[in-house]
């Protein structure tokens, strides 16, 4: 996933410095689109995983805890 991610950033800041030097409009629009949609796929992509590896932990110690609840009795 991280590839990925890489990737999607690389396109976008490709993009974005072509649609900078870009002499005609449509390219320029036409690059800044591709630019967002390389954006908007790499802000899913981090959304999909774990901000590091404290986060991993504190999400699979949530999981752990969740699953050894016992339900309450009144």
């Amino acid at each position: 996933m991280n590839k990925e991610l890489r990737e999607f950033r690389r396109l976008e800041r490709v993009c974005l410095e072509q649609a900078a030097l870009s002499t005609m409009d449509l390219a320029r629009g036409g690059l800044l689109k591709v630019a967002n949609d390389c954006r908007m796929a790499a802000e899913a992509i981090e959304a999909q995983s774990p901000r590091g590896p404290f986060a991993g932990a504190v999400q699979a110690l949530k999981q752990a805890l969740s699953a050894t609840r016992v339900p309450s009795r009144h």
